[in-house]
C-alpha cells in the first residue's frame, strides 16, 4: 500500500494548501516530461487525487487502505478476508469469549492446505493424460482425440496455475493478519460458595 503522505512528504494534518504544494513541487521531478519514471508519477497524481478528495482521504486516515493505492495482491487478500469477517460479526457467541483471529488464521490454512491437495489431484491426472497420449498411435489425418487428450492436458495446466495464484492469494491474506491480536476475557472465577465444575 503506497502512503500518499510519505509520497508527498507531507504530515497527515496538512492542509489542501499543504498538499497542492507538495504535489507541484514533486510533480516538477518526477514528469515524465522532466525525464522521469511514467509509473512513478502516475502513483504519485494517484496520491494526490486521494488527498484532494475529502472523502477518500477520510477512509485512508481512518482504515489506512485505499483501493487506488493498494497492491493487487492486497486487493485478493482482502478479498478473501471479507467474508471471513462477516463470519466473525455474525458469529453469536459473546466477543472475548473466542479468538477471531486465530479462526481466521486456522480458515485459511485449511484453505492453503487444501489448495495444495488439489493441485497434487490435478498433477496425477494430467501425468496420466500425458502417459496416455504418449502410449496413443496417431490416425492418418485429423488427429482428434490426440487433440482432445492436448486441450484436456493444457486445461489442467491451467487449473493448476489458478490453485498456485490462490495460494499467494491465500498466504497475502495470511500475512495481511500478521501484527494483529486479540484479547480474550478473562476466565471467570466461580462465586464463593458455588461449586466448581
Amino acid at each position: 500500500m503506497i502512503d500518499p503522505y510519505a509520497m508527498l512528504g507531507l504530515e497527515r494534518d496538512a492542509d489542501d494548501s499543504a498538499v497542492k504544494t507538495a504535489y507541484r513541487k514533486a510533480a516538477k521531478g518526477m514528469h515524465p516530461d522532466s525525464g522521469g519514471d511514467a509509473d512513478q508519477f502516475a502513483r504519485l497524481q494517484a496520491c494526490y487525487d486521494l488527498l484532494r478528495d475529502p472523502v477518500r482521504r477520510k477512509v485512508f486516515d481512518d482504515t489506512g487502505f485505499d483501493p487506488q493505492l493498494a497492491d493487487p495482491r492486497d486487493l485478493k487478500g482482502l478479498m478473501l478476508l471479507e467474508p471471513l469477517v462477516n463470519d466473525v460479526i455474525l458469529d453469536e457467541r459473546e466477543p472475548g469469549s473466542f479468538d477471531p483471529l486465530a479462526a481466521m488464521r486456522r480458515k485459511l490454512s485449511d484453505d492453503i492446505v487444501k489448495s495444495r491437495f488439489h493441485i497434487l489431484e490435478l498433477e496425477r491426472h494430467r501425468n496420466r493424460v500425458r502417459q496416455h497420449i504418449d502410449r496413443l498411435g496417431r490416425k492418418a489425418g485429423t488427429d482428434f482425440l490426440g487433440s482432445m487428450l492436448r486441450a484436456r492436458s493444457q486445461s489442467i495446466t491451467e487449473a493448476i496455475r489458478n490453485a498456485e495464484g490462490q495460494i499467494q492469494a491465500i498466504e497475502q491474506a495470511y500475512a495481511m493478519l500478521e501484527g494483529y491480536s486479540y484479547e480474550l476475557a478473562a476466565a471467570l472465577e466461580p462465586v464463593k460458595g458455588e461449586a466448581a465444575e
